[in-house]
């Protein structure tokens, strides 16, 4: 109706002046150490380990050891250039993943994540990446490629 107003949050009309609110429950002072703690799983990624890929709706893992470099994306018939890790059959063009979208490095120790100036971005636990910016990747991180969605495990 024009002119009603209501609470963005919960739906509740506003009318009159009594407005009823819904106060914030004080926690227990025990159970504040439990909030907090990281759930971030290690960065440490040894010569001798590998992925394991999780695409979200996926039957079977992707189980791989990782290049210096592994570019993720998408086959095409009409390009030779092929990525490493291609995710065609997991629907990479209808969720808008680019044929060259997003690479893994290997380092030392550590694998980080960069964008390659994909068309519909790369997000890591829900940030997106800027570009040719790297990201350390950390067991049980959360990647998502355009809407293409999967989690990365180091074994």
């Amino acid at each position: 109706m024009e002119g009603l107003l209501f609470c963005e949050d919960c739906g509740e009309i506003l009318t009159g002046t009594q407005v009823k609110t819904t106060s914030t429950r004080q926690l227990e002072t025990a159970n504040y150490d439990i909030l907090g703690k990281s759930t971030w799983g290690t960065a440490r990624f040894s010569r001798e380990a590998s992925i394991i890929l999780h695409v979200r709706d996926a039957a079977e893992p992707i189980v791989l050891a990782p290049q210096d470099e592994t570019t993720l994306g998408r086959a095409d018939a009409t390009q030779s250039a092929k990525p490493v890790l291609d995710l065609t059959p997991f629907g990479a063009q209808e969720k808008g993943v680019s044929r060259r979208h997003a690479s893994i490095l290997r380092g030392d120790e550590t694998l980080t994540l960069v964008d390659l100036g994909s068309v519909n971005g790369t997000h890591l636990n829900g940030q997106r990446l800027i570009p040719n910016q790297p990201r350390v990747l950390r067991d049980g991180d959360e990647i998502r490629l355009g809407k293409l969605v999967c989690h990365i495990y180091f074994k």
